[in-house]
Order: C-alpha cells, then structure tokens, then sequence
C-alpha cells in the first residue's frame, strides 16, 4: 500500500508537467485556455492524482463509528467518554510509535543544522530521568534507554506534547527537503556536500513555498513558463515547487483523539457492506488479553502490567516478553496494520481535555484544542514571511475567523486594530467573530468570554494545557488497552509510560481501495477544442 515517496514525487514530475508533446493539450474547462504553454501566461497543470503516503504512515480509510463505543463500562467513574456516532476523515498514521532512533535522527539534524546552539538541542533532548522511582532502582534506563543501540527500536518516552509539536515540524520539513533534493529539484544532497553551498538558511517548507528560500536549484527544477520568467545562473528560467503541483507532503501532526480512537480499533476488518460483524474491546477480536491462534494459543497480546508485581511473568516463561517497553513493531498488528496501538506506551494526541467533550464536538472530525494562526508579514504589501532565529514562519494568533478585506489585512499586519475584529455582541453559544485584540478561539462559548484560571488547583487541574493521551503502557492494567478510556496529562510534562506517532492528513478522494467496490464512475472533462 505504501509507496516510496521519491518514486511518488517523480511519477507526478514525469506524468503531469508538460504535456505539449501530447496531440490534445490540456486546456481549462471554462475558458479553454491550454495549460502548460510558456506564451499564454504559462501556468502548469499536473494532472489530478491520489498522492502516496510520506514514509512509516499507514492509509486509513475513514468513516462513522461510535466514538466512546467500545468501552462497557466507566471503570474510573469520570464519565468523560459518553457514547456518540461521528464520521472521521480519511487520514494516513504511523504504522508504529516513534522510536529512540528516530528522536536521536532529530538530535543529529539539530547539531548539524544550528551548531552551537546549545538551548535548542537541550530542549529537544527527552526528559530520561522519568525513569527515576524513590525505592526503585532504574538508573540503568536513565543512563542508557535513550542512546544505547539496544533500545535504538523501543518507543522514544520522556517526550513532552509540545517536544512533539516541534518534532512533527522537523520531520515535514525534512521529508519536504528529502524529496526536492532527490528529485533534482534542488541540489543534491552529493552536491550540497560537495560545494558546501546548498543554502545559508535552514529548510523550511512554508519559507520556500512563498518563494523566500534561496536553495540552489537542482538539475530537474521546475521550468518557469510565466513570460516575463528571467533566466537563472543555469541560463534557464526555474521556480520553486508549489502545492499545486502535488510534489509535496502535507504537515505531519499528531492524531486527534478521535483519530486515535477510529484507527486503534480498527472496525475496517470486522466490516462488510456497511455491516460490522462484531465490535471490539482491544485493537484485537475476542474478550480477552491473550491470543485464540493455534499456532500463539495463551500469548499476551499487548505489553502491560497483568497484575501488582507482575510485569512480565514467570522467568522461563515471560508472558509478554517485556520488561519496560517493548520494540515497536512487536506483537501482531491491528486490522490497518497499526503495531502497539495498546499497551507499550500510551500515546500523545492533539487533543486539550474536558470532560465533556464528546457531548461538545461536531460530528465530523471530531477535534478540541484548535488554536487559528495567522503566518506573520515582515512585508505584507510584498508578502514576506517573518522569520524567526531559526528560519521559520512566526504563526500569530488568528483574531478574526473569516478572510479580511485587503485594507483591514494590511492594517492588522502592521499592528493597527482591523475593524473587523470589532464585533456587535453575539448571542451566548455562537463564534461568529473575534473579540477586539483578543485571538479568535472555537470553544469560546459567548461573546467577550474568556478562560478562567482561577480554580486552577482549586477545584479542577483541567486547563487549556491539559492534553489527552491513550492506549495503556507497559505499567498500566489491561482496562486501559481500551481505545475509548481517556487520560490527560499538563503538555510540558514527561513520563516513562507515554510516546507518541505522527499523523498526516490526506487529500483528494476518501477511498483507499476502490477496486472491486460498486461505485458510480467519476467522468473526465472533456477536453475543449476551439473550433477552426
């Protein structure tokens, strides 16, 4: 199912560029303009195509299930998980948790891309004393479980929710770079070694998608076919890739909750024409924690804590065959292909905490914690990014929810107060604008409300830094393997017992494998010929 993604980027190169070698070109369907051709403006067209995966990601086809569904009782009497029917968009997941050799492959590219910077690959580097226990010896873990080859394939812990926001910001930019270099869109990585001159910025895929990236270009650059186009130091004229041509990656993030929930139970393989045959307690059929197979008859299932001092079972006969963590493509994979999606590590997700909100969310890609930025001008009359120390975008909180007219932008950019961030009073439960000078946020629930942090620690230790993770780890009991249970945890804390994967959004058509399904076919335009 999953295609390397440099075989992906130079299909869409070799199929959809120019197309003037073809008897009929491709021309707009309303105004019959042909694309591709350097006298009539020269915009490029790649023909329309369902790109592939980024790598380790696993394609889950979306669809409804009953958020909350498979838990049979409120074992921790939160009442925080309340049954509802949603629809979850398809999407693409990790085939397995982030590893220590992953996280130390962000390490490396933190020392070799900002040398010196001390402060930056300090706050990247995993908290490992979470390993620590007042009447427990675990220095061995503290000292080793990071860096030593023998864990390099265990789940990466001791990771913050805000360590991973910058983790998933590194890996779309490298994968992004990835594909441009070994496409020959820009230079080599051979090249770049060679001559030392591959750019005096770090890469980063919002600055090089508004054109301000000063990469040199490689021997396949995309040709610029606009006519007022000058020619570069190669004597061609080139460009930057857009997002219209399809060559890059969408952003990697974490799942949300939701997400989570939908790909860890994996109902995909219980399913046929619409009919679940039979829900699920674990990511796995049955009733139970151990294997109904002949050939692994009683196994453990997952890695967890079967009771008080057993962590593994009797020596000569370990049950789950870990200690602490366990590599992570152990134990049989769920019906998407999903490893560990209970038990090893509980995962981080993008969600912020409340209890109640299942009752609260859409019905369609069920999400809290949405927090709108808008990228930030240096220049807005000429549309330069600001950039930050580190070469990337400044995201600023977004203060209007709707597209502002040229002038209010402008004015907004420059630091005045836009007009239409002015707004009448709404009635109590609508969002239908921003608050003067105060970011616009979904989960306000009237006009001029704000978050009230004073029964922090009073009554509650919910706030808005309070994020869920789920899945049950190696020291939890097996009620917790339940997808649908739910804990949360602050975002700058640490544990030994929560990892993370990424996530990434797909786009184009839902569908992953519409062979052999009924289905209405989708009929191409026909292609316009002007009359002579």
């Amino acid at each position: 199912m999953i295609k390397h993604f440099t075989k992906s980027a130079l299909l869409l190169g070799c199929v959809g560029l120019l197309l003037s070698s073809c008897s009929k070109p491709m021309r707009s369907q309303k105004t019959g303009v042909v694309y591709n051709n350097k006298y009539n403006g020269g915009y490029t067209r790649f023909r329309q195509t369902h790109p592939a995966p980024g790598p380790g990601l696993i394609a889950i086809e979306g669809g409804t299930f009953v958020l909350g569904g498979s838990a049979e009782q409120d074992v921790t009497y939160d009442y925080n998980n309340t049954r509802r029917r949603v629809t979850i968009g398809s999407f693409y997941m990790d085939e397995t948790e982030v590893s220590n050799q992953d996280w130390l492959d962000y390490l490396h590219y933190i020392s070799i891309t900002y040398t010196g910077d001390r402060e930056l690959y300090y706050n990247a580097v995993p908290d490992t004393l979470v390993w620590r226990r007042p009447l427990s010896y675990n220095e061995p873990y503290v000292d080793n479980y990071l860096r030593h080859p023998a864990f390099q394939d265990y789940p990466v812990v001791g990771v913050t929710w805000e360590q991973v926001q910058e983790y998933c910001t590194f890996r779309t930019n490298q994968i992004n770079e990835n594909i441009l270099r070994e496409t020959g869109r820009l230079a080599s990585w051979k090249d770049v070694a060679a001559t030392g001159k591959g750019s005096d910025q770090p890469y980063d895929t919002d600055i090089y998608l508004n054109n301000q990236y000063n990469g040199k270009d490689g021997k396949n650059a995309m040709k610029n076919l606009s006519p007022n186009a000058k020619p570069g130091a190669n004597g061609k004229a080139t460009r930057s890739v857009r997002m219209e041509d399809g060559i890059l990656k969408p952003a990697y993030r974490l799942p949300t909750e939701a997400e989570w929930e939908y790909a860890a139970l994996g109902l995909a393989g219980n399913t046929e024409f619409e009919n679940i045959e039979d829900g699920k307690i674990y990511p796995w059929n049955g009733m139970g924690v151990r294997s109904p197979k002949r050939r692994t008859r009683g196994m453990i299932m997952a890695n967890f804590k079967r009771g008080e001092g057993d962590n593994m079972g009797v020596g000569g006969s370990l049950n789950d065959k870990a200690d602490i963590t366990a590599p992570v493509r152990s134990y049989e994979p769920n019906d998407f292909g999903l490893y560990n999606m209970a038990g090893n590590v509980n995962e981080w997700t993008n969600d912020t905490y409340r209890q109640m909100t299942f009752e609260d969310v859409e019905d369609f890609n069920p999400f809290r914690g949405n927090e709108y930025t808008n990228k930030r001008l240096a220049d807005p009359e000429k549309g330069i990014y600001a950039k930050d120390k580190y070469g990337r975008t400044i995201k600023d909180p977004a203060k209007s929810n709707k597209k502002l007219p040229w002038n209010e932008f402008i004015a907004q950019q420059q630091g005045g107060q836009s007009s239409a961030v002015v707004a009448p009073p709404a009635a109590a439960g609508t969002t239908t604008a921003a608050i003067a000078g105060k970011p616009f946020k979904a989960d306000q629930r009237g006009f001029a409300d704000s978050v009230d942090n004073s029964l922090y620690g009073v009554t509650t230790l919910v706030n808005d830094h309070s994020k869920v993770y789920k899945g049950g780890s190696w020291n939890d009991r097996a009620m917790w393997l339940n997808p649908a249970t739910r804990r949360y945890m602050d975002q700058g804390e640490a544990s030994a017992e929560v990892g993370f994967r990424c996530a990434m959004s797909m786009v184009g058509a839902p569908e992953i494998n519409p062979n052999g399904k009924s289905h209405f076919s989708v009929k191409k335009p026909k292609n316009y010929s002007p009359k002579k």
